[in-house]
């Protein structure tokens, strides 16, 4: 069984970790991979390179567990497809995925669902979450502590740049999440997020959308599945060069919102609706429905104690009348 050991070697400033395992010795290439990272993208042929060996050599230097990089390409027109297989051929650990459809929740779906890793993840190509923070997303997730880890920009230690018109939206929107769906989660679309791939499989099947709004869904669906979310704060720092489209991409968010209103208000008029058994109440079987109606029973309990009978009793010819 392996078990994570935070190293006590603290000479370059980093959190290190090593796996302790119990059983022989094996190669690199015989281990499980213990943490898939998908990195979505979609034209970044500028940055994709330089981010995934700088990736890859954290990894390398601050983990001794089995990993893999999944490049997951989004249907690039660019030199993108080209350099992502090129990385995959010359770097052992990187594999390249090829879609013809766009949608970041589309990548992470189709990377995520052929996955063998114990946890899944995904950032940002641009890395703008700093790296340091990823043993505080994953180890609780690999030791069994959490089922979901994502980072956060706007938890109380976090250390953010970016604009302020970024900063109102990002605010704005976890706003309305709390207000319209009463989640508990603060950062719903920081591209810092893993998941037990058990969990991630389960989620997978529940969640509908393939775009921006995935991030959402899952933490959403996460939640109400009384799942365990575990929160990091992050040092992030914006990209003035991101492929967001603001304008679609809240309008997706809204309509997302709207879908799983009317989703929550569904199951709310189902448990409504729902039978419910009293303290004492059986299922109804052939000696229930033998019996004649409530209103032809004599009356049991107190009213029988004050002499009264039933209505067929007070019908009777010379029946006592007071």
């Amino acid at each position: 069984m392996n078990t994570l050991i935070p190293n006590t070697d603290t000479s370059t400033g980093e959190l290190r970790v090593r796996v302790s395992d119990a059983r022989l010795p094996v190669t690199p290439l015989e281990r499980p991979v213990a943490v898939q990272i998908v990195l979505p993208v979609y034209n970044e042929q500028r940055v994709l390179q330089a981010s995934v060996r700088r990736l890859h050599d954290y990894l390398i230097q601050q983990f001794n567990f089995a990993f893999e990089i999944t490049i997951a390409d989004n249907a690039s027109t660019d030199a993108t497809p080209r350099i992502a297989h090129a990385l995959a051929r010359a770097i052992p650990e990187v594999r390249a995925l090829r879609l013809e459809r766009q949608g970041r929740g589309q990548a992470l779906r189709v990377a995520w669902s052929r996955s063998d890793a114990d946890v899944v993840a995904y950032m940002d190509v641009d890395l703008s979450t700093d790296l340091r923070a990823l043993p505080g997303l994953l180890i609780p997730l690999l030791e069994r502590h959490a089922d979901v880890a994502i980072g956060s920009r706007l938890a109380a230690d976090a250390q953010v740049t970016r604009g302020i018109k970024r900063e109102l939206i990002s605010r704005s929107y976890n706003l309305l999440l709390r207000t319209l769906l009463g989640v508990g989660f603060s950062d719903a679309q920081c591209g810092f997020k893993a998941v037990r791939r058990e969990v991630a499989q389960a989620l997978l099947a529940e969640i509908e959308d393939d775009g921006w709004f995935f991030d959402t869904e899952l933490l959403y669906r996460a939640e109400q599945g009384g799942l365990a979310i575990h929160e990091v704060p992050v040092r992030w720092v914006d990209d003035p060069d991101s492929r967001v489209a603001i304008l679609a991409t809240a309008r997706a968010d809204l309509e997302g919102i709207r879908r799983l209103r009317a989703d929550q208000a569904r199951r709310e008029t189902d448990i409504r609706a729902a039978p419910r058994r009293g303290r004492y109440a059986r299922p109804r079987n052939d000696y229930d429905r033998a019996l004649p109606p409530l209103s032809a029973r004599p009356v049991a309990g107190l009213g029988g104690l004050l002499g009264l009978t039933s209505t067929q009793e007070h019908d009777r010819p010379g029946a006592a009348r007071g």
